[in-house]
């Protein structure tokens, strides 16, 4: 499936623990836009696991994918990188064949 790394574990339960109601899951997933045809999406998940979604947890906390981004995401890993010109969630894909010029989309 995907990991994320111990810096994307620690970032993503800080950002956790600011929200109110506290999220059940971290939903990663694909969807379709962007110039390239897709882009990642990362929120909470406050409700049930659905039937659809494989869920799994990384150092206490549950991530959930859905069947559908699951072939988009397996074996990518996610990080989170602090540099000068901006910090962010930074996902390493090896399903992506091109990026778009601006780095926010992609295709397989």
């Amino acid at each position: 499936m995907i990991t994320l790394t111990p810096e994307a574990v620690a970032k993503v339960k800080e950002i956790g623990e600011q929200q109110n109601p506290k999220p059940a899951a971290l939903r990663v997933g694909v969807r379709g836009g962007g110039c390239s045809g897709f882009s990642y999406a990362m929120m909470f998940d406050s409700g049930e696991k659905d039937e659809n979604d494989n869920e799994f947890e990384i150092d206490g906390l549950k991530v959930r994918v859905d069947n559908m981004s699951a072939m988009y995401l397996e074996g990518c890993e996610v990080d989170y990188v602090e540099q000068l010109d901006g910090s962010g969630f930074k996902f390493n894909n090896p399903n992506v064949r091109n990026t778009c010029g601006c780095g926010q989309s992609f295709n397989v």
